[in-house]
């Protein structure tokens, strides 16, 4: 008689879908953790330390200072200065990030074609993403000027009807400073598009158009769909620049005319290093940040959502 050896039956591993081994899940965060806590001794600990002057009246100097409380909240609320000044940063961010998020979205459709000189127009159109604010718009101030290169050229072209002092209008101020942030926000937004269209695969748009799609249905059924995360990306980000705009308006108007440009921004710098007032400064940056945070995070959630719907 014989017998035949069989071998044991392997164990059986228990698989839970849906777990992840702890070591992959936590790999990340440890190479995270070095940054993070920088980020957190440099920037958001300083910040919320910084907070607490908000309810003092510290101007800056004396190592004595009084706790007001809720005052300095109470007297920007009553302040038309500050809530004008809200009202324009509100507005200006708006125009900002529509014009320049449509005209970086439309540059980003024309430059991903395979002309010979693209790759140097989208230089020359980010170029002024990455060079300094303030100096850049000392050069636009020079052009707004009303005995400047804009002027001339209306002058030139029989269009004299045209000239005004662009910065001295209470009309035009507020547009002279959007086009200026305008000009400086849509490179940036347009890399983030181009970026969103190189990664849509060729065979969608190809196949789309053997089907008889024209190029607004291709646009409107495939690529802003596939564009969502880039929309997302550029609209937050030109968000909360535009919130914080502050060196344009400083050179351009400093404020005026009679604060038609002021912002939030700008008034802190006025109230805090101009004036004194440090505890009343520090509340208008606290609602600055409050409003940023607010917006920003709206916008990410309600854009987060519109992606899953897409998919």
């Amino acid at each position: 008689m014989t017998t035949t050896l069989e071998a044991p039956p392997a164990a059986k591993t228990e698989h839970r879908p849906g777990r992840r081994p702890r070591r992959r899940a936590t790999a990340p965060l440890i190479w995270l953790a070095p940054g993070l806590l920088l980020l957190l001794a440099v920037r958001y600990v300083p910040t919320l330390l910084g907070a607490n002057y908000a309810f003092t009246d510290w101007n800056g100097i004396s190592s004595v200072y009084n706790i007001v409380g809720l005052d300095n909240f109470q007297t920007i609320v009553k302040d038309p200065d500050s809530r004008r000044a809200l009202v324009n940063t509100l507005v200006l961010a708006l125009t900002v990030v529509i014009a320049s998020n449509v005209l970086g979205m439309s540059l980003a459709l024309a430059l991903d074609s395979a002309i010979k000189t693209r790759n140097i127009v989208r230089a020359v159109f980010f170029a002024p993403a990455v060079l300094s604010p303030l100096a850049t718009a000392y050069i636009w101030r020079y052009i707004f000027q009303i005995d400047g290169p804009l002027n001339h050229l209306f002058g030139a072209v029989g269009l004299g009807s045209w000239e005004r002092s662009w910065l001295a209008d209470p009309t035009w101020a507020q547009w002279a400073v959007a086009v200026v942030a305008v000009w400086q926000f849509t490179g940036l937004a347009m890399v983030i598009y181009l970026t969103g269209l190189q990664s849509i695969p060729a065979e969608l748009t190809e196949a789309a158009s053997v089907d008889g799609a024209g190029p607004w249905r291709r646009f409107r059924g495939i690529t802003l769909p596939l564009l969502a995360p880039a929309t997302t990306i550029a609209l937050t980000l030109t968000t909360i620049m535009a919130l914080g705009i502050f060196d344009q308006v400083v050179a351009l108007t400093g404020g005026g005319p009679a604060g038609k440009t002021a912002t939030l921004s700008t008034v802190i710098y006025e109230q805090t290093f101009s004036l004194g007032r440090f505890g009343y400064g520090t509340a208008l940056a606290v609602i600055l940040t409050v409003v940023i945070s607010i917006a920003s995070v709206t916008q990410l959630l309600v854009l987060r959502s519109r992606e899953r719907r897409m998919r």
